[in-house]
């Protein structure tokens, strides 16, 4: 790991103490252009997380909030006619961003929480017909609140799947409470950071990470996993894109460790994070029981170096 790297989760660390791997799994996602669904009960940090991250990179920020009444349009943008040239004119909504804060996202209807799918996934969206292309770096993170409480639509299946991450903030320990209760509010703090963190450099942890290697022995281990997570009758076997998602993900993780080819404790480290909100039905569980049936399905699975 770079020193700026190493640099940036300090930094990281400073505004957000306690979440050392909120914050590595999140800067994770960012380089790779992925989404990141962040689930906890409100006023954890959840938006602070997202502001560092903006601030830290000077991104073009966009803050969505999700609200019953708010529309597909509201996000994606609207065509209006233009009376002088006689034609319409394409208004972009706050999704054509390269950091997206989709907060409280499942206090969005269905139909708004769709909106965002084709974004998710293709990196364009398409508004009556005429298809349109996002930043090249976009990265969004969701957040939502728990399952249950007052106003909330889950989300579907086809949407989870398209998250690289789930997690949640947690709770701090009793001296990191203590300090801010003494310091003050998280969010205030972020107000003077200004952006250390270039878009070339951003590139370059990019490229470098997409250059690890991955040995055929540790291809077939992950491959044991998909196909043992589809024999189990108490969860939804892992996808295709699941599969791609570990593999990525394990091989960012490998790049924070300081090396430049994977081992299986990259894969173990990283799957309950990719997979945990895939595998089992999200009406029955929380995240923290998500990710601790993950855990416990990934140590089922042994890794054979020879075979």
């Amino acid at each position: 790991m770079s020193k700026n790297l190493d640099n940036f989760l300090f930094q990281g660390e400073s505004f957000l103490p306690g979440n050392k791997v909120q914050l590595r799994l999140g800067l994770m996602a960012l380089l790779l252009n992925r989404n990141v669904l962040i689930e906890d009960v409100p006023g954890m940090g959840k938006t602070t997380l997202v502001k560092f991250f903006a601030k830290a990179t000077g991104l073009d920020f966009r803050r969505i909030q999700f609200t019953s009444d708010l529309l597909p349009s509201d996000i994606l943008g609207v065509s209006i006619f233009h009376k002088e040239s006689e034609r319409f004119i394409f208004k972009p909504g706050p999704i054509f961003g390269e950091l997206i804060l989709a907060d409280e996202l499942n206090r969005g209807t269905p139909k708004t929480q769709s909106a965002l799918l084709q974004a998710m996934e293709e990196k364009h969206v398409t508004v009556d017909g005429v298809a349109h292309q996002l930043p090249e770096r976009f990265c969004l993170f969701a957040t939502q609140n728990p399952r249950g409480q007052y106003g909330t639509y889950p989300l579907p299946e086809s949407q989870l799947d398209r998250f690289l991450f789930k997690f949640s903030m947690g709770h701090l320990s009793k001296s990191e409470e203590m300090e801010l209760l003494t310091t003050g509010p998280r969010l205030e703090k972020l107000d003077g950071l200004s952006p250390f963190v270039t878009s070339q450099e951003l590139k370059k942890w990019e490229v470098e990470i997409r250059a690890v290697t991955v040995s055929p022995t540790l291809l077939e281990y992950l491959t044991d996993v998909l196909q043992a997570s589809r024999k189990k009758d108490d969860m939804w076997g892992l996808s295709p894109r699941a599969g791609l998602d570990l593999l990525e993900a394990a091989r960012a993780w490998a790049y924070f460790e300081n090396r430049n080819f994977v081992v299986p404790d990259d894969i173990q480290n990283v799957f309950p994070y990719v997979s945990g909100h895939r595998m089992f039905s999200q009406h029955s569980l929380t995240a923290n029981m998500e990710f601790m049936r993950a855990r416990e399905f990934i140590n089922t699975v042994a890794f054979v170096k020879d075979k």
